[in-house]
């Protein structure tokens, strides 16, 4: 990897970080030079703009879920356990504080303020991650192992509402386990009967 691919990507994972803790409006390009160890014009230099900086930094959080939801397909077998996986995911990455928030759920509450092309991307990632969560709700309802009430769209929506929400939950209580006791009760509802 290249050292202009590397300062790239420590720009962007310093990014991240700072959304996950304050949104967008909560960092500067000098408080990304402070943690990566350069000067604003170098990140100037990666991204000419705030704005294309967090456009790409959402992109690739969209591009690296939709790898992440493709390599679940690939080894859970049934609707049910795909919805588990998920939500275990997110209860790890809360318990270890690796990525306590999704970025682009943070991003989400910020949409009105937000550039066009960085709220662009941030539908973009929600319309992903339905799309597949409601094909998960609909193979689980035809299949009979995931109990879905109404329609699988609706359910998907709901669910994605349900994990956004203990997500934020777990941040106001600053105790992770509130994630996973506020999802409890939608995982039984889902579990096949």
């Amino acid at each position: 990897m290249s050292n202009l691919s590397t300062t790239s990507e420590e720009i962007l994972a310093s990014a991240q970080k700072l959304i996950v803790a304050g949104g967008y409006n909560g960092f500067s390009y000098a408080d990304i030079a402070a943690v990566v160890g350069i000067r604003k014009a170098s990140i100037h230099h990666h991204f000419p703009s705030k704005a294309d900086l967090v456009r790409t930094l959402v992109l690739r959080y969209r591009e690296n879920a939709e790898a992440g939801m493709a390599e679940l397909e690939r080894n859970v077998p049934e609707p049910f356990e795909l919805i588990q996986a998920y939500t275990g995911h997110w209860a790890r990455c809360i318990e270890d504080a690796s990525l306590p928030f999704c970025v682009c759920a943070m991003l989400a509450s910020e949409l009105p303020a937000l550039p066009n092309e960085v709220a662009a991307e941030v539908r973009a990632f929600f319309r992903s991650l339905s799309t597949w969560l409601a094909s998960v709700m609909e193979r689980g309802q035809q299949r009979g192992s995931l109990t879905v009430s109404g329609s699988a769209r609706v359910e998907a929506e709901a669910f994605m509402a349900t994990v956004h929400g203990a997500m934020l939950s777990a941040r106001a209580y600053g105790t992770p386990a509130v994630f996973a006791t506020i999802l409890g009760p939608t995982l039984q509802r889902l579990k096949p009967q």
